[in-house]
């Protein structure tokens, strides 16, 4: 173990939640699609929201890079739209 509590061989890995459920990851920069692929889940049909500690909300779609960081924690959203 490190001194930070980590293990060596989680150096470089993310730890992130998405749906309630925890991921790995490698590297800060992944799509939409590719977070949501990781939970099952099309970029046709959802986005993928980061939730943040106080409640602030970012919505990402498909191709979008997000700058993901240890700990963050992701819903996805129903894309479904209303019929008039």
């Amino acid at each position: 173990m490190t001194t930070d509590g980590a293990r060596p061989e989680d150096h470089g890995k993310i730890h992130i939640t998405i749906d309630g459920r925890r991921f790995t990851v490698e590297g800060h920069e992944h799509t939409a699609a590719e977070l949501l692929g990781l939970a099952g889940l099309s970029a046709d049909g959802y986005d993928l929201t980061r939730v943040g500690e106080h409640g602030q909300v970012e919505t990402f779609r498909d191709q979008q890079v997000i700058d993901v960081k240890n700990g963050d924690v992701f819903v996805s959203v129903n894309q479904q739209g209303t019929v008039a």
